[in-house]
């Protein structure tokens, strides 16, 4: 008997704690973090600890912690962001063996990081507006930037605040090229009669406006379409001038204590199951690999009219800085 416990003993599975520890940084919806995190320590046996965050708030974490990197992998947020702490040196580069499988615009991202990211998902900003709360005001849909501006939308807007939401310098940085500058933060100057609040997450003015508190965001429509899904009354259209989009990033973190895991973590997320999990998750982002799930819910984004958008450029940490200081100065500091 004691050589059959032996026996058995030496067969059984290794306990999680024995495959090593991963710890994430997380940017999208709390239940996807989630239930990647939860997957990828049941496939793997690697014990995550993960914390879910605004991309700024990440940015800003893994800034603080370069002289004793605390996080291993970072994922999700504006690949902008991510080139920002590449071109800082916060970043490590990585190839993955899975990267064959994956378009063009997330392999793009990771040869202009110098293979410091990898794209694993793209969406769209909208304008977002409660079905509801439009109806029982009288207001009119908006279909362009330029509508925004009405005194009808005084007081109906939600916005994010870009120095912690990717999603807000996604959008600011959408107008600044489907214009220029000075155009950018005129009309932003003017929109900001029309907004009630700047939040600190990119998901909270599109939650917000879910639940009513507000007629309108501007946010990205994977994550109005997972609310949409839950049955909340919105609905969202793409202004006619234009609209920019993310690509979201994976990254290891430069220094990162827990390389390997971090590793595997990234190889494992390059794979058609993993991506999978998002779309369990009720979140529609269009994932990065070939051989993901199709599913009518997520958007088509070759049916956009999408700026020609620069993530290298405004993912410059010079650039970045220069147009959040401006936003602070011109925008942000306005009374309301």
């Amino acid at each position: 008997m004691t050589r059959l416990l032996l026996l058995l003993a030496l067969l059984a599975p290794l306990p999680a704690a024995a495959q090593g520890t991963l710890n994430m940084l997380c940017a999208p919806a709390a239940d996807w973090c989630e239930a990647i995190a939860a997957a990828f320590q049941r496939d793997t046996g690697v014990r995550v600890s993960m914390a879910r965050k605004s991309t700024g708030e990440i940015l800003a974490q893994v800034r603080a912690e370069a002289a004793n990197p605390r996080t291993d992998v970072w994922f999700g947020g504006s690949a902008e962001a991510h080139f920002t702490a590449a071109e800082q040196n916060l970043l490590q580069a990585y190839t993955s063996p899975n990267m064959a499988q994956l378009p063009p615009w997330a392999q793009r991202v990771h040869a202009q990081s110098q293979g410091r990211c990898v794209g694993v998902s793209s969406g769209a900003i909208a304008i977002v507006y409660n079905r509801e709360v439009l109806a029982r005001r009288n207001i009119p849909v908006p279909q362009s930037w330029a509508e925004l501006l009405l005194p009808a939308y005084r007081g109906e807007i939600q916005l994010p605040n870009p120095n912690s939401s990717g999603t807000a310098y996604t959008i600011i940085a959408g107008l600044v090229q489907l214009w220029d500058e000075d155009r950018a933060f005129a009309y932003l100057r003017q929109l900001h009669r029309n907004v009630n609040a700047y939040t600190r997450s990119g998901a909270a003015p599109v939650q917000a406006a879910a639940r009513g508190e507000t007629g309108l965001s501007v946010s990205f429509n994977m994550e109005t379409e997972s609310l949409v899904q839950q049955g909340f009354p919105l609905a969202m259209t793409y202004p006619t001038e234009g609209t920019s989009y993310e690509v979201a990033c994976l990254s290891i973190i430069r220094g990162a204590r827990n390389q390997a895991q971090a590793r595997r973590f990234y190889d494992w997320y390059l794979t058609p199951a993993a991506m999978d999990i998002g779309l369990a998750s009720n979140q529609y982002h269009v994932p990065a690999h070939v051989g993901a799930k199709a599913d009518p819910r997520i958007p088509d984004m070759t049916k956009l009219r999408l700026i020609d958008y620069d993530i290298a450029a405004y993912g410059d940490a010079a650039r970045r800085r220069q147009i959040l200081e401006r936003w602070d100065r011109e925008v942000g500091s306005q009374p309301r």
